[in-house]
């Protein structure tokens, strides 16, 4: 064994052998308990950094923990391959996005080998093969057939300029990255997935997983789905043969109603106008609105605005003529694309009001049972409470008027009890080039059809100019746009839509099981072997989208008959960030204004080019445009990957974010050197000594201390790796172990020789030490292990097991309180009961000077830690 430890030599050795004899890689296996492990598919950026490191070292210890406890552990890998930022960088650099894609996985991948995580990767996929996407493609088909898919118009980001749609990172602010022009919206014929149709089993589903889920993750699942209780009201307008129906939750409020508002996007508005003076005004108002940002109108963020459009719906429980309004803040995707306004009862409905000076009446009592004028009012009450002004349903409470005036509603034929939720249909259509083509084929005569499955996949043409100032990138390749109608024969366009890289991502994972299966996405009976995921590890910007697809897209495959099961992941974690402070030199005439490096900053915190005091940013994300990010590669080379491995699953709990440090990193490593140390120094007494059995009863106290620190920890490592999986702790555990273990080599070389004894023990506290450390660590473990003699990867050893009888402690200290104050402190046994112990504190002599001429009340005993003796 060579007396220095050099990872630059261990860990390609041990990859390189891992590959070699496919250590990794597994089959289905009936007479073993199985254990898919799994992180989130990586996308294909280009280079590796500290964020990939944690969460594929969170799950590559768990993964090492369930092999070495016996499970058939599958753990693959992945790309997802296609998406905007492939083709935005292939736009910008002249090149293609699959030789972008290619190369960056090319890379990643000897990146990620480098860390030596344990992976299968004759499991590998990427989401950019044809051979995978077919089945994205099989998979649209059958959902279009039963109904599941559709397709209708729905707004996108337009350029007017280059006459294209862009996704909401090409729009940011408002504007095309590539010309700079205002960006409108367009409505385009979309294609929708009925992700509603599943909206209450996967919001009831939730339930189930509470535990099991971080409840952070349940809880934006169930607000992004949100059911909402109510009922649908229907309003006639004034002088049309028409009507309006809305969905409210509080029918009890109907009499503060003092506006219906529709969407800018409502089909009504143009007839509502027709033939009135204000037509134009209107109109061109609603198509103001319709061009601001989506996603703010949706999240409330924009000022309200709103316009008359001279038109009155008629409120059915006292015929009262309400005004009908259009304002940006009702979306046409939600509920009916219509709301009562009711301002005593809404916070925003009564800053609508108050803004275009809408009169409305309370219909509520505050909690106190005043009742305040509407005019008085100075915010809304949106309490359930007692109603008022409200018809002969006035004094029940809110819930009582809810309920009954739902009745009457239903009775008199003018609503309904009724549930929606915000989840709406899964727009799946992209206009780019670089995702899965749609397969789907258009004719005139037979209209839109799907590509015969002999035909899949469905390849995207090569050479595409992504140039384009029209449309989509494939709506400029003749070659692949026109087609031969499957049904008719005659001349017809195929659909140059590509799907939403979420389709990618939904099944991937099943994939895995099946890999290499060109007849179906999978076979069933690997599924049902492998399936449920045990373990899921991905970033919490995924709570939501990724996160209920992937549930929807189960449910789907399960009504498809394809799997037997509902829920796809049994166990979730979401992983913090890695961050790291940033440094900002606020000097504009300095040539390196903004984000320094870190060596860019002197001790004193000054820009080191102009002098200037720099600003200290707060420890945030790793980014490379603010110059605080660390590359692993770089990191690998200077310690090890044990060692970042190590530093990365220590430096706080995985659900946390942590802080890089290189201190803490460089301290790692000096701890990895610790082990090897005393490894090589042990190395040759073990191997001279004969193999012994221990004999407890013959061990001196520091022989037993150490046995009984090594199965203590033992159990700790193992009962936190089954429970909390606090990886922080366990390796503070194993750094305890070292600790242990110098501790009683110090002892030995006071005492002189080691003795066969000593040998042993230490062997057995060595050898739990290397196998609990093999998960965290697992290149310098495997040579540690080889150069003890073993011959079987620990891939293949047993994780060590713990004696209850050796962990427990000969004596434990409880305190001994008089009146609550610490006087004494006694050592009785583990298991001793409250008699032993309130005797035991009686007859202490510190405890029985304190007593000296007391009265005792009572003795309050804790059992393992304390003894209180009340006095007076």
């Amino acid at each position: 064994m060579d007396e220095k430890y050099f990872p630059q030599e261990i860990e390609p050795k041990w990859q390189k052998r891992w590959a070699d004899e496919k250590t990794f890689e597994v089959s289905e296996d009936h007479s073993r308990k199985k254990f898919y492990c799994l992180e989130m598919l990586a996308y294909t950026s280009g280079r590796a950094h500290i964020g990939h490191v944690s969460n594929y070292s969170i799950g590559d210890a768990l993964s090492w923990y369930k092999r070495m406890r016996g499970f058939n552990v599958l753990h693959p890998f992945g790309w997802d391959a296609f998406g905007q930022p492939a083709e935005t960088a292939a736009i910008k650099h002249g090149t293609d996005p699959e030789q972008f894609t290619r190369e960056a996985i090319a890379t990643m991948k000897a990146q990620f080998q480098k860390m030596g995580i344990s992976y299968d990767w004759s499991r590998e996929v990427a989401t950019c093969d044809p051979k995978y996407y077919k089945w994205n493609q099989w998979f649209f088909i059958e959902m279009f057939k039963r109904g599941m898919i559709y397709r209708k118009k729905s707004p996108v980001n337009w350029c007017t300029k280059e006459n294209i749609s862009l996704s909401n990172e090409q729009a940011s602010g408002g504007v095309c990255w590539r010309c700079g022009e205002p960006v409108i919206q367009k409505e385009l014929m979309q294609w929708f997935a009925r992700t509603t149709d599943y909206a209450g089993e996967l919001l009831d589903a939730l339930d189930k997983m509470e535990g099991d889920w971080p409840e952070r993750v349940i809880t934006m699942q169930r607000d992004w789905i949100g059911r909402s209780r109510g009922a649908q009201v229907t309003f006639k307008i004034a002088d049309f043969d028409d009507s309006i129906t809305v969905f409210t939750t509080r029918i009890d409020t109907i009499f503060g109603a003092n506006a219906i508002t529709l969407a800018p996007e409502h089909p009504l508005i143009a007839k509502l106008t027709e033939g009135t003076p204000q037509r134009d005004e209107v109109l061109t108002f609603a198509e103001k609105l319709k061009q601001q940002n989506r996603s703010a109108r949706t999240l409330g963020e924009l000022d309200k605005e709103g316009i008359f459009t001279g038109a009155y719906a008629i409120n059915p429980f006292n015929n009262e003529r309400l005004p009908i309004w259009v304002a940006n803040f009702v979306l046409i995707e939600y509920g009916t694309g219509a709301v009562m306004g009711v301002p005593a009862g809404d916070e925003r409905d009564f800053e609508f009001s108050r803004k275009y000076q809408i009169p409305f009446r309370q219909i509520k009592l505050t909690q106190e049972g005043r009742e305040i004028p509407g005019d008085e009012l100075g915010k809304p009450n949106e309490e359930w409470t007692t109603t008022v002004n409200t018809g002969e349903w006035s004094g029940l409470s809110s819930r009582e008027a809810n309920e009954k005036m739902t009745a009457y509603a239903e009775a008199h034929g003018f609503g309904k009890g009724s549930i929606t939720y915000k989840l709406r249909d899964w727009g799946i259509s992209r206009q780019r080039y670089w995702g899965t083509p749609v397969p789907m084929i258009h004719c005139e005569k037979c209209g839109t059809l799907p590509v015969p499955e002999e035909q899949l996949p469905v390849v995207l043409p090569k050479g595409v100019n992504l140039n384009v100032t029209e449309g989509s990138p494939l709506d400029h390749v003749p070659a692949f746009v026109n087609v031969e109608c499957p049904q008719c024969q005659g001349a017809a366009k195929r659909d140059t839509d590509t799907m939403d890289t979420f389709v990618d991502s939904n099944w991937y994972y099943f994939r895995y099981c099946d890999p290499h299966n060109d007849q179906q996405p999978f076979a069933k009976e690997k599924i049902d072997y492998w399936m449920p995921v045990e373990q899921y590890i991905g970033g919490i910007e995924h709570a939501v989208m990724h996160l209920i697809y992937t549930r929807y897209w189960t449910k789907v495959m399960r009504d498809f008959g394809l799997v037997s099961f509902d829920e796809p992941v049994t166990r979730l974690l979401t992983q913090g960030m890695v961050c790291k402070e940033t440094f900002y030199c606020p000097n504009k005439t300095c040539e390196h204004y903004e984000w320094l490096f870190p060596e860019e900053v002197s001790d004193d915190k000054r820009c080191n080019f102009c002098g200037t005091p720099v600003v200290v940013g707060r420890v945030e994300k790793m980014s490379k445009s603010k110059k605080n990010a660390v590359d692993p590669i770089e990191m690998i080379a200077r310690n090890g990957a044990d060692a970042l491995r190590l530093f990365v699953l220590f430096a706080g709990p995985p659900e946390k974010d942590k802080e890089w440090s290189d201190e803490g990193f460089d301290g790692t490593a000096r701890y990895l050197n610790r082990v090897w140390r005393v490894a090589y120094k042990w190395h040759s007494r073990i191997s001279a000594a004969p193999s012994l059995e221990i004999n407890q009863s013959a061990l001196n106290e520091a022989q037993r201390k150490l046995r009984r620190r090594t199965h203590q920890l033992i159990r700790h490592l193992t009962e936190n790796f089954e429970g909390r999986m606090h990886l922080n702790t366990c390796i503070s555990s194993l750094m305890e172990l070292t600790n242990e273990i110098y501790a009683f080599d110090q002892t030995v070389d006071k005492t002189g020789a080691a003795t066969v004894t000593d040998a042993a023990v230490v062997r057995a506290a060595l050898e739990a030490l290397i196998r609990m450390l093999a998960p965290f660590a697992p290149h310098i473990c495997e040579e540690l292990w080889e150069q003890f003699g073993h011959r079987e990867s620990l891939a293949k050893t047993a994780w060590p097991e713990f004696d209850e009888a050796l962990a427990r402690e000969e004596e434990v200290e409880i305190a001994v309180q008089v009146n609550g104050k610490l006087r004494s402190r006694i050592f009785v046994a583990p298991d001793a009961d409250d008699d032993v112990l309130r005797a035991t504190a009686l007859a202490d002599d510190k405890i029985k000077a304190n007593l000296e001429g007391k009265q005792i009340v009572k003795v309050v005993v804790i059992p393992r830690r304390l003894v209180n003796v009340v006095i007076k």
